[in-house]
């Protein structure tokens, strides 16, 4: 048995935490699972948690934390899955429409689709057409 009655520890260390699961046991010869949580703060402190699981107590405590980390993954998939709705609705509603058009000899092409709306064309490009027709 190690020091403080330690069978058993392990550690887990994240960007300013870590985590500590110690499996120990007290006089009496109880076995328990202690869990603390080591929290860095300014000028080099530390905050500590801890909290102590007893064997008899273990299945249930487990069993409400598989209860809460089956809520988690529900939660974290329905979120994904409106954040996915959510941008396909927007590239949905964003995306350029392309219309066929029905060409003279049936076949359809790709173009606006006509609206009988006027289309106002820049003089610039009426001119240089001009040209081109009287360059020919």
């Amino acid at each position: 048995m190690g020091a403080r009655g330690e069978l058993f520890t392990t550690q887990v260390t994240l960007d300013n935490r870590s985590y500590f699961f110690n499996v120990k046991e007290n006089r009496t010869g109880d076995v328990f699972l202690q869990i603390v949580e080591s929290k860095s703060k300014e000028g080099g402190d530390f905050d500590r948690h801890q909290i102590a699981i007893f064997a008899e107590d273990m299945q249930k405590f487990f069993q409400g934390m598989e209860k809460s980390l089956n809520f988690i993954e529900k939660d974290r998939k329905n979120r994904q899955k409106i954040a996915r709705e959510k941008k396909e609705a927007k590239e949905k509603a964003t995306a350029k429409k392309v219309y066929r058009v029905k060409s003279e000899d049936g076949a359809k092409e790709e173009g606006p689709k006509k609206t009988g709306r006027i289309h106002v064309v820049s003089k610039r490009k009426v001119e240089e057409a001009a040209e081109t027709k009287s360059e020919e």
